[in-house]
């Protein structure tokens, strides 16, 4: 007998159900949800259908006490200035709570103190509360201390950029090289003989990669180098009658730059002027005309970074000993449209 007025408390869908509708053993269920490789394609689409039909919710706290995880990665997350937020970094979270959550997965965003500086005391907090099961680092240095600290006391980490020698190198990036060396390549096919490459000072070891890489393609395919412009001289290089047709940037707020000096020296980018960015930030597509720009593929490196950092818990799967190099994709829009002048 229920009291008027009352819903009835809805009975709570077990993993016995779930087996039973299937057709399954539980243990079979477990392994569907947790080691999904170990089981057999079509018998895992038959419990995943049964989980969705009968609405299974895991009870991972359960799980947490039974196996130590906690299904829980944290994200050690770059110090940025809260009022010049990095538009990369916020779209890689994005892209890293997708990934973790596609494999059961929570994110917990993890950062120093207001006024604390040293990343260990939030790296040794973590560890001795068993908060995550790993880590995921972002914008990393050959020497960067939060690697060298995760490495030292023994917590499993992946990273967005590239470790340095002595420390484990479960990372992925992009083949910055490359990128920059494609760019060099359109700006050619367009017609352009007299470049330059203009960005921040390249004491980031991917900055200078992509500086490295627009020189030397450029210098193979014959292209006239002009030299980049000290800061605040963009007016004065494009106002030179040797001035290059085509500038490419290391990243999407240097071309920013471009646009307001070729306005204020009478030139329209996209017709006069020939300009790429790096990152394709949203930035991109609104500027007048759109930026072409080079694409990172963040959520293909949160999917391969969250891959590595798992597959480190799971004595039965394999870990590479090396980094994993991705290809960026060059967006090509108005802003290097058509031909040089006279070409």
């Amino acid at each position: 007998m229920t009291t008027p007025g009352v819903r009835p408390a809805r009975r709570v869908t077990t993993i016995a159900d779930v087996a039973r509708a299937a057709e399954v053993s539980r243990q079979t269920v477990s392994n569907a949800l947790n080691a999904p490789h170990r089981v057999r394609p079509d018998t895992l689409a038959r419990v995943n259908a049964a989980i969705e039909r009968l609405g299974y919710r895991p009870d991972q706290s359960a799980r947490s006490l039974r196996t130590g995880e906690r299904r829980t990665i944290g994200y050690l997350a770059p110090v940025d200035d809260p009022f010049d937020p990095n538009p990369l970094m916020a779209g890689f979270l994005e892209a890293l709570v997708d990934a973790a959550g596609a494999v059961g997965h929570h994110v917990l965003l993890l950062r120093p103190a207001a006024g604390e500086r040293d990343v260990r005391a939030v790296i040794d907090g973590v560890v001795a509360a068993r908060q995550v099961d790993g880590l995921v680092l972002a914008d990393v240095l050959p020497d960067d201390p939060r690697a060298a600290h995760a490495a030292r006391v023994g917590i499993p980490f992946a990273a967005f950029g590239r470790t340095g020698p002595g420390l484990p190198q479960h990372w992925a990036d992009i083949d910055n090289v490359a990128a920059t060396a494609e760019v060099a390549r359109h700006l050619a096919a367009r017609g352009h003989r007299r470049v330059a490459f203009v960005g921040v000072a390249a004491t980031l070891p991917w900055l200078a990669a992509r500086r490295e890489g627009f020189h030397h393609e450029a210098a193979r395919l014959g292209l006239s180098l002009a030299p980049a412009p000290p800061a605040g001289g963009l007016r004065a290089l494009l106002r030179d009658p040797d001035r290059p047709t085509a500038l490419a940037t290391d990243n999407d707020l240097a071309a920013l730059d471009i646009y307001e000096a070729a306005r204020a020296e009478g030139l329209q980018v996209g017709r006069d002027l020939a300009v790429t960015g790096f990152h394709d930030t949203p930035l991109a597509r609104h500027l007048h005309p759109p930026l072409t720009s080079m694409r990172l593929p963040l959520r293909t490196i949160a999917t391969t970074v969250v891959t590595r950092l798992l597959a480190q818990l799971r004595s039965d799967a394999p870990v590479g000993a090396e980094g994993v190099e991705l290809a960026a994709e060059l967006v090509v829009r108005e802003s290097s449209a058509g031909a040089a002048p006279g070409s």
